[in-house]
Parts: C-alpha cells; structure tokens; sequence
C-alpha cells in the first residue's frame, strides 16, 4: 500500500511539473526572426522636438515667476524644469528650462537680443535623490 502511494504521489508531482513547464514557455519560432529577442517590444515613437532642445522650449504654460532683463543684467539662475516669463527689449516669451545635462547658456539662445546675459541652471531638488 505504501508503494501505491508514493508511485501516485510522483505521477501527481510530475504531472504538476509537465504543465507548469508548457505555460512557462511562449513559442518565438517564427520564420525570420531570432527568437530570444521576438518578446521584447521596442518602442516605434520618436523623441518630440522639445525633448530634443537642450535649452528648453517656449510654452503657453502658466509662469512661476516673471524677470525683466535691462541692460545691466548679466545673469539669470533658473532651476531646472522652472518655467519664467522673461521679458527682455519689448519682447516676452514663457520658457520652460528642461535642460538636463546643461549648467549653463547664453541666453541670446533662444531669445534674440539678450546679448551678454548667462543663464545658469541649478538641479530642481524635487528630481534629486536622496
């Protein structure tokens, strides 16, 4: 009786191991591709052409904040991801600084005339680990 029992014990244990290997495993075979890379998707979209600025992009955003630029200005401290209203000889833009990997820019870049003033990008402590 003890030799019934453990005999239907491994036929249950090996028929729970057969199935759970045919559910585990998906056929890749298809003719003319490598099958070890069919499952993985890659991604058909193109970066926008406002991930592609490395100074940012003008926006209809709301602005956290509006800074006039003279003739005396030499600087302008912005934090990554801010968006300013800047106004500088009767022009105005919004601007949102996505600029990751830059520190620093003219900021005659993207605002003709603003000859002479350097912006400077800080990290947003928001996107910082820690």
């Amino acid at each position: 009786m003890k030799t019934n029992i453990a005999q239907l014990a491994l036929a249950v244990a090996l028929g729970f191991a057969a199935t759970g290997t045919s559910y585990a495993h998906e056929d890749y075979s298809e003719a003319g591709t490598n099958h070890w890379l069919s499952h993985v998707s890659e991604s058909k979209s193109q970066p926008t052409t406002n991930q592609l600025a490395p100074y940012g992009y003008a926006t209809s955003s709301a602005a956290a904040r509006v800074v006039n630029i003279d003739s005396g200005t030499k600087y302008l401290n912005v934090t990554r991801l801010e968006t300013i209203r800047i106004n500088v000889g009767g022009k105005s833009v919004t601007w949102t600084f996505d600029t990751l990997g830059t520190a620093s820019f003219p900021l005659a870049k993207i605002i003709p005339g603003a000859d002479g003033v350097t912006v400077y990008v800080t990290e947003n402590p928001a996107y910082t680990g820690g």
